[in-house]
């Protein structure tokens, strides 16, 4: 079916536009047209004024909807946790199983499997945010599922069939090898939970890291003698950081350190949501510890960070009106990065002719109104 996206400002990836209406059909862009030019007889979708962006992309999404991934890996959970955000924005995501023993590893990816043989609409591939880090930068990870790589991980990542696979590893917790292999075999390897020196850190990145995993936290900090993980990560022009900006994970003055340090288009938004996203009961209980949901901010009783209560709209507000960088590269920090970082920037993240119509409708204080994903606005 065939209609025209109409009457409202339409950032296409590359700057926001007025007059312009976007054509879809069968799910996919094929025409920018000024809003004259448009057919008669065909369906037209009033944005009534309002802002129309590329739907955003999260690539660490623990949980949502008040589910965990890891408490239920299964396509039900998935297809709950996708909703959740959706009403958020997010049009595309990465759900991510934390530390975890071997046989929920193995259940997590033949949930993703199933979701993507279905075509699971938002579902991209599959994040394992460890095991395989360092106890010393664990943050809520349970310490005893930390452990050495499994013989069959590089199997298990490696399948074809699963989406995009990300992995979080300690690069001094693992062979240069085995980041290099994950690496050739289109795995997203990054760092993170890692205590590395500067040179560690640099050697992951030569043998394939492509990524850091919320920059700032749970990894070695740059000092004057010791760059660490954060320095390695910000000087590496070649590498994409995930940044949590909901003012607790990170002070908003490192951030805006961090924006002014990173080459421009690898710095990308991430929620590192835990189930209180979307749902009404935000606290809940994460392998056995309860977390608190307070304020935004998601803590164990002892005070230890355990995720976020963040979702990307807020996240892309926070970057304008804390960062105070212009809204057309908050917007790309929360579809066109991650899109890029994860190979999908021919699909996704523009609203470009044959890219996948995702979209998300705003406010003028980012409210989302309305969410498409490949055309659809239904949930």
């Amino acid at each position: 079916m065939r209609r025209y996206f109409a009457n409202g400002r339409i950032f296409t990836g590359d700057a926001i536009y007025e007059g312009l209406s976007v054509e879809v059909e069968d799910g996919k862009v094929v025409a920018l047209i000024t809003e004259g030019g448009m057919a008669c007889g065909v369906e037209v979708v009033d944005l009534g004024g309002n802002l129309l962006s590329p739907g955003f992309i999260d690539v660490q999404v623990n949980g949502g909807g008040g589910v965990l991934f890891n408490d239920s890996p299964d396509p039900e959970t998935l297809r709950t946790i996708i909703d959740a955000h959706r009403q958020f924005g997010t049009t595309g995501l990465m759900p991510t199983l934390i530390s975890d023993g071997w046989e929920s590893m193995v259940k997590a990816a033949e949930a993703v499997r199933q979701g993507v043989q279905q075509g699971m609409p938002g579902l991209l591939g599959i994040h394992f945010e460890g095991p395989y880090i360092n106890p010393e930068r664990k943050g809520i990870h349970q310490e005893s599922f930390v452990r050495e790589v499994d013989e069959g991980a590089l199997e298990l990542l490696s399948a074809d069939d699963l989406g995009v696979v990300m992995t979080t590893v300690a690069p001094e917790r693992v062979s240069n090898d085995y980041i290099s292999s994950l690496a050739e075999a289109g795995v997203r390897v990054c760092a993170g939970h890692t205590a590395a020196t500067y040179e560690q850190a640099r050697e992951g990145l030569d043998a394939g890291i492509t990524g850091i995993t919320h920059l700032f936290n749970a990894m070695s900090p740059l000092t004057s003698r010791e760059p660490g993980v954060v320095g390695a990560a910000l000087e590496d022009e070649d590498s994409w950081v995930g940044i949590i900006a909901d003012g607790h994970h990170i002070h908003f003055a490192s951030l805006r350190v961090a924006v002014a340090a990173k080459k421009r288009g690898r710095m990308m938004l991430v929620t590192d949501a835990m189930p209180s996203v979307g749902a009404k009961n935000k606290n809940f209980v994460l392998q056995g510890q309860s977390i608190i949901a307070e304020g935004g901010r998601c803590q164990s009783e002892g005070g230890t960070l355990a995720g976020s209560d963040l979702n990307m709209a807020d996240a892309v507000r926070n970057v304008v009106k804390q960062l105070h960088l212009p809204v057309e590269e908050a917007l790309r920090m929360a579809s066109l990065y991650p899109a890029t970082f994860l190979g999908l920037e021919n699909r996704m993240g523009r609203i470009s002719i044959g890219c996948q119509a995702d979209f998300v409708l705003m406010d003028d204080e980012f409210g989302v109104l309305d969410t498409w994903i490949a055309g659809d606005n239904s949930l």
